[in-house]
């Protein structure tokens, strides 16, 4: 009788069938995969993205309201240099940054959205008149923001900001002015130097913020 020269077969375990070492590896995530991860660990934030929203959205459309009734009440008042501004020219140069801010976290409709609230509680509380004239200011602005705000966005957001600003300002200021009944070209240059620092304060202090914050997470050096 021949002998079988098969040898006996042994078993298996998991570590056969991988290379040494390599049996509890695994792969690195690719970029989407590490994208949605970190879309997954922001879920619980969703509700402060709310709260920014409606934020956002109140701070626009009560600009706007303030900014003309303070107008409608006071009129065109002294801002220093010999120069006279529209008495909420200080709350449109906010309102702008408002507007920017609901750009951010919720989109153009709701940009449109507002102005049509802020223009409707203006006619209420101001003049419908005046209330007209700042919504086509608003609208003329907007305009000139889509043109300019949108592709700078990419760049960063106070360039952005900055820019849009100094576009939509001056057509806003003029297209206000001759809508509204004031003389134009003698108001015009207190409403740009009003604009223009309440636009530069608040951007210099998030940057200021931004500068702070940046010192205090940097590792100490050796």
């Amino acid at each position: 009788m021949a002998r079988s020269t098969r040898r006996p077969t042994q078993p298996t375990t998991p570590a056969d069938h991988h290379p040494a070492g390599t049996h509890h590896r695994t792969s690195p995530p690719l970029p989407r995969q590490a994208q949605a991860h970190r879309v997954r660990h922001r879920r619980p934030t969703r509700p402060v993205r709310h709260r920014h929203r409606g934020a956002a959205m109140v701070a626009f459309a009560g600009g706007v309201m303030t900014a003309n009734w303070l107008t409608s009440t006071y009129e065109l008042v002294p801002v220093g240099f010999g120069m006279t501004a529209a008495a909420g020219t200080a709350a449109a140069g906010y309102t702008l940054l408002a507007r920017d801010w609901v750009h951010e976290v919720v989109g153009r409709r709701a940009v449109l959205a507002c102005i049509a609230a802020g223009a409707v509680l203006s006619a209420v509380l101001a003049a419908p008149a005046l209330a007209l004239a700042s919504a086509a200011a608003f609208a003329v602005s907007e305009l000139a923001d889509l043109l300019v705000y949108q592709p700078l966005r990419r760049r960063g957001f106070l360039l952005a900001v900055l820019a849009s600003n100094a576009v939509g300002a001056p057509l806003d200021t003029v297209v206000f002015l001759t809508l509204a009944g004031f003389p134009v070209w003698s108001a015009l240059p207190g409403q740009m130097w009003v604009k223009a620092w309440v636009t530069l304060i608040p951007v210099a202090a998030v940057l200021a913020a931004h500068a702070l914050l940046r010192h205090r997470l940097r590792p100490d050096r050796p």
